[in-house]
């Protein structure tokens, strides 16, 4: 009898698992998409450990810097996860409390007036004043809010381009939009003429870093869920066309930033995942997956890797760093003076690389 009650039992626990892995409701829609095979590291990508050479800034103060902007002065702006956004002496020294967003403040950038325009994931696109007073420019475009204001880049005309990467989901769910893998974000522009935002293009798969070409009349435009940059034309006879500028990439491209010599350094979030490329045909097992704990679930692997693009869409640089204690995600590569300063969504302080390479 009580071997009969155990088998129930276990019927019974078995049946509500099954029940609960096909029918528990889960936040996603998954579409179906097959990546092309990750390209191995080697050749240009051959793994090295040239990022094991970064120092870290203001490592006891700031968590999670996503963006590193470098004012007209040469201090250096980052900010934190608690929406605070502090600033350090040209070549370092303790941070000081410069503002805070009440938000999540990810892609910063100085304009020509010396205001610091950040993309708070949280609030939306923000203005922060010289004594540090915050103010909304932009939180909607469209009719639909922006849900996860990501970077951006400013024009010499003063519009501010800038990314929604999700309009259903926030920046503590950003997994969700990785694994239901439907074309969910935007490309916009601001004018602070007008004070008005248009949308110049939508249904893209994580639009995350932004960074305008030297000459202005395009931008590079990192699609991070689909391993890839594109470029959006702004002037000329291509202006409003989108082609791709570098696809197929080893890592997940967060980031962008040009830089001299018209290579434009990009972040890579993390290697790409095998687990996940496999999953990403498959919407079915994608929801199966995302019902498990989240241990079982698919990981971006901590590996510091930074790569440098040329115009033409060629790999020209690739610094890594595989090590345990490599300053990890780098989500933002910012070049100034001959140095490579680095922000990472989690990791602690500023990352700064001498180029002497």
């Amino acid at each position: 009898m009580k071997l009969w009650s155990l088998v129930i039992a276990c019927a019974v626990v078995v049946t509500l698992g099954v029940l609960y892995l096909l029918f528990y409701p889960v936040k996603i829609d998954a579409a179906a998409w097959t990546p092309p095979p990750a390209p191995r590291l080697e050749g240009v990508y051959a793994v090295n450990r040239v990022l094991a050479s970064v120092t870290r800034l203001g490592a006891e103060t700031i968590a999670g810097s996503e963006d590193v902007a470098i004012a007209p002065d040469g201090r250096l702006y980052a900010g934190a996860k608690d929406g605070v956004i502090y600033r350090l002496p040209p070549g370092g020294g303790p941070p000081e409390r410069f503002a805070a967003t009440g938000g999540r403040p990810l892609g910063l950038k100085f304009d020509q007036r010396g205001y610091l325009i950040v993309a708070d994931c949280a609030r939306g696109l923000l203005e922060v004043a010289p004594d540090g007073a915050v103010t909304l420019l932009s939180a909607e475009a469209g009719g639909k809010p922006f849900k996860f204001t990501d970077d951006l880049d400013i024009a010499a005309d003063g519009t501010i381009y800038f990314t929604d990467a999700s309009w259903k989901f926030a920046q503590p769910e950003y997994r969700l939009d990785f694994l239901e893998h439907r074309p969910n974000g935007r490309l916009l522009a601001y004018d602070p003429a007008t004070k008005t935002t248009r949308v110049l293009l939508d249904n893209l798969y994580f639009p995350n870093g932004v960074a305008l070409s030297p000459d202005q009349r395009s931008l590079i435009l990192a699609e991070t869920a689909k391993y890839r940059l594109t470029r959006y034309w702004l002037a000329g006879e291509r202006r409003g066309q989108v082609e791709p500028l570098a696809e197929n990439l080893p890592g997940f491209p967060d980031g962008v930033s040009a830089g001299r010599d018209g290579v434009f350094w990009v972040a890579l979030f993390a290697r790409r995942n095998p687990t996940l490329d496999k999953l990403l045909p498959q919407p079915f097992w994608r929801k199966m997956i995302l019902r498990l704990p989240r241990v079982f679930q698919p990981k971006p692997d901590h590996y510091g890797f930074v790569i440098g693009v040329n115009e033409r869409g060629e790999v020209v640089k690739s610094f890594q760093d595989p090590a345990p204690t490599a300053f990890a995600p780098v989500t933002n590569v910012v070049e100034h003076n001959g140095k490579l300063y680095l922000g990472s969504l989690e990791d602690k302080g500023i990352g700064v690389l001498p180029l002497d390479r």
